[in-house]
């Protein structure tokens, strides 16, 4: 006799880097397994159910364009965007060096804020795009594991282009990342998960009504 099947997690995913990384066509390349190398400057939110490891899986991809003029409403916009999520995709190019320096930055902020929630785990996954173009490559590989050892977060260097294997193993081994920080904060008195639902909508309020 079966037991019940295993309920469906929810992921709620922030794609983030530069311009011209290749965001979108990694995100794009995962759902669709087709590439498609040309993007607009469009904020794009997608659901995608997929099934990892026999456990349906219901992904909320958040893909945003990244700007460089960072005015205090677009600060907050973005710490908006770092609560709702469960787990983040930083994504820097292997030919471009300032894409790179970004990344420890943004995990810098992204824990900073994460930490003000009070979460214990924070699942990140910095990806190294464009291995396709190693001709044109400024940042090595050793460069790229070293960043996220440092940082305590995943490290993957792929191909969106040429190969759908690569994107599937950055998000798969996001969702497990994801999954080990839900049964850490089941553990927990239980208000960080009423804190994080707030947070959303009521950002910087939310010391204030606990």
């Amino acid at each position: 006799m079966t037991g019940p099947a295993p309920l469906k997690l929810e992921a709620n995913v922030l794609v983030m880097g530069a311009d011209s990384v290749g965001k979108s066509a990694l995100t794009v390349r995962f759902l669709t397994r087709r590439f498609i190398g040309e993007y607009g400057d469009l904020e794009s939110i997608y659901s995608h159910s997929v099934t990892v490891e026999g456990r349906e899986v219901l992904f909320n991809i958040w893909d945003f364009p990244y700007s460089q003029e960072q005015t205090d409403e677009s600060c907050v916009e973005e710490e908006k965007r770092m609560q709702w999520a469960d787990g983040f995709v930083l994504v820097y190019s292997i030919c471009d060096r300032a894409s790179f320096n970004m990344i420890r930055h943004k995990v810098q902020h992204i824990k900073a804020i994460k930490e003000y929630l009070g979460l214990e785990k924070l699942p990140i996954v910095i990806v190294g795009n464009k291995r396709d173009l190693h001709h044109r490559r400024s940042v090595s590989s050793e460069e790229g594991r070293l960043l996220a050892l440092s940082m305590d977060c995943e490290f993957y260097e792929v191909s969106a282009a040429e190969a759908y294997h690569g994107t599937l193993l950055v998000f798969h081994g996001l969702v497990d990342k994801i999954k080990e920080s839900k049964m850490v904060s089941k553990k927990g008195t239980g208000i960080r998960g009423i804190v994080k639902s707030m947070s959303a909508v009521f950002a910087r309020r939310r010391t204030d009504s606990l």
